[in-house]
């Protein structure tokens, strides 16, 4: 899920240092035999690091890891790489960008070992991905904010089209950040083919603003995160991910007994994160090891504290904040990655005429 280590950073602590050259120091990663394994990823990779030196220890091989933005940005880039790519394992592209990476064949067929422990929910037809990690993109409020105007918060995507909530809602834009495609994919669901664009065309009149991404959402414009209190920021509705509460709490300091700011609950879009063994991929056995460790209980259970999103194997925990303050929807709205396909393209550019223009 995108961004969020910057969300952390920005927090308090931070997770891992941004970086392209992760934990590797082997430069061989050009033969099939080599000892280096090499993870392309969006910049919200992050993994303990005990975990990854139990996995280099136990498989032999060193992990390097390149980082490449934004999850469109790395996808879109891994595409054009494709005959020569970077590395040797994908991971982060996102069930709204799946069938782009499908059909322009970026993966090889691999079913890792483990697949038969994926909740059912989350697996998919065919072995050129697997499913790792699932969360909700969701608007999330300020509490104090709304406390202070003595005004409920939304609770619905009807809610944000209402006078009480003009100019006070801040989402990312579809054709440039996941989060604000999931936005629109949650409304397409909810409205559908005939409603959605009607829908925006009452969400812009109340004055939604829309920034190029999430770490400037969050961060800058969000009334209620950390980094947004410190920019007096004045927007006190942002599209960001049901997990946003919880990192809010874990890395704040001094801790708040509560989460500074909650979930509208009813305007929430179920996205899963997947990994592939990328076409053409130097180091095959490697790259089958690591997907193979993304699948482990050691691995799910280490990703909620990390990346802030949820586990897709069962039997996986989750910390107890997550349980407390970023549980998952109830009932987020989904869509088959099928009619994502058949639809995304047409819908960012009708979304982009209607919105931004």
């Amino acid at each position: 899920m995108n961004n969020k280590k910057l969300f952390a950073a920005v927090v308090g602590l931070g997770l891992v240092t941004l970086s392209g050259c992760g934990s590797s120091s082997s430069s061989d990663s050009g033969s099939s035999g080599s000892k280096t394994v090499t993870l392309v990823s969006h910049d919200s990779w992050a993994v303990s690091k005990g975990v990854l030196a139990d996995f280099e220890k136990k498989s032999g091989y060193k992990v390097k890891v390149l980082e490449d933005g934004d999850a469109g940005q790395a996808v879109n880039k891994a595409i054009l790489t494709k005959d020569n790519p970077q590395g040797d394992v994908f991971f982060g592209v996102d069930n709204t960008l799946l069938s782009r990476a499908l059909d322009n064949g970026l993966f090889q067929s691999y079913e890792a070992k483990g697949a038969g422990t994926i909740q059912a929910g989350y697996r998919v037809d065919g072995d050129k991905v697997t499913p790792i990690d699932t969360g909700d993109i969701c608007v999330n409020y300020d509490k104090a904010w709304f406390s202070k105007h003595k005004l409920q918060p939304p609770t619905s995507y009807d809610d944000l089209i209402k006078p009480a909530y003009k100019n006070l809602l801040v989402t990312e834009n579809a054709s440039t950040s996941s989060p604000g495609l999931g936005f629109l994919l949650g409304s397409a669901a909810k409205y559908g083919d005939e409603g959605w664009q009607g829908y925006w065309k009452k969400l812009k009149a109340n004055g939604v603003k829309v920034v190029d991404g999430w770490e400037q959402a969050y961060n800058e414009e969000f009334s209620g995160s950390a980094g947004g209190k410190k920019a007096k920021a004045d927007r006190p509705l942002v599209v960001s991910y049901a997990s946003s509460p919880p990192a809010e709490v874990i890395y704040a300091d001094p801790k708040p007994t509560t989460a500074p700011t909650g979930v509208a609950d009813g305007t929430c879009f179920r996205q899963i994160e997947y990994a592939g063994l990328l076409s053409n991929a130097k180091n095959t056995q490697g790259g089958k090891a690591f997907l193979d460790f993304l699948l482990t209980k050691e691995f799910q259970q280490d990703m909620p504290l990390n990346m802030f999103v949820y586990p897709v194997v069962q039997g996986a925990q989750v910390p107890a904040e997550f349980t407390k303050y970023g549980p998952q929807a109830k009932d987020p709205e989904t869509m088959d990655p099928a009619r994502i396909a058949q639809h995304r393209d047409d819908w960012v550019k009708s979304w982009t005429s209607l919105v931004l223009k």
